[in-house]
């Protein structure tokens, strides 16, 4: 963890109620895909842990719903103002794992950590499928990024990801997904191989403090925002 001022060098509206910030900083360097930020805001006790989408040695890209009064203050925030970030929290996804064709699962906001995720993929020779869902064709987001790296997606605005033909009939050996819990459970039981599982949607405070996110593991209670967010799919308990 490092706690850190950035720049915000854009923050704009990508749909009704989602918006993209790139913020600019010195410790923008070394993030991992899966991990997240926590973002200090005038007017609020607690800050507000948000997921890295895509980062450089200079830039983080974060994605946010505004769902609240934190969120509602984020997005009114302006390019060239600073913000107080504390980095490279949460343990990601690992890249290593030994897969030749993994699918990745996004529902809604939980989209974004998995762009960086595509990227190192691909960076460590291999092509995941992507597979994205949604409430409605107008929360649409990074399905054009996506296919900008190569990647065949899939996306789901009626119905459920795990009806979707890829899941249901794709040859996949592995699977990285994020999103709500009810999506993370259903990909769980309608799957039999072994995978990566996102919890952000669990974190409270970010820090460990509040014991929001605490959960049940087959390995003990884990705090999803220090533990995780990502726990593999043979330590999951629901």
């Amino acid at each position: 963890m490092e706690q850190s001022i950035f720049t915000i060098k854009e923050n704009i509206a990508l749909n009704t109620n989602v918006f993209r910030m790139t913020l600019e900083g010195a410790a923008a360097k070394g993030h991992k895909p899966g991990q997240f930020v926590n973002l200090q805001l005038d007017g609020c006790y607690l800050r507000r842990p948000i997921s890295v989408c895509d980062s450089t040695d200079t830039t983080l890209t974060i994605m946010y719903k505004v769902v609240g009064s934190g969120t509602e203050i984020l997005s009114k925030m302006q390019a060239g103002e600073k913000a107080d970030v504390l980095t490279h929290l949460g343990n990601g996804f690992d890249v290593s794992a030994d897969c030749a064709a993994p699918l990745l699962i996004g529902g809604g906001i939980g989209c974004p950590p998995l762009y960086k995720l595509a990227k190192e993929l691909i960076g460590a020779g291999k092509k995941p499928r992507v597979l994205l869902g949604f409430n409605d064709p107008s929360e649409i987001i990074l399905e054009d990024d996506f296919k900008a790296l190569g990647l065949d997606v899939t996306v789901v605005t009626k119905g459920f990801v795990t009806q979707a033909d890829i899941f249901v009939n794709g040859d996949f050996d592995y699977i990285y997904t994020c999103g709500p819990i009810p999506m993370l459970k259903a990909i769980y039981n309608g799957s039999n191989v072994s995978g990566q599982y996102s919890f952000e949607e669990r974190m409270g405070c970010g820090f460990g403090a509040c014991m929001g996110c605490s959960c049940k593991t087959k390995y003990g209670n884990k705090r999803i925002c220090k533990d995780g967010p990502v726990l593999v799919k043979e330590e999951i308990i629901w």
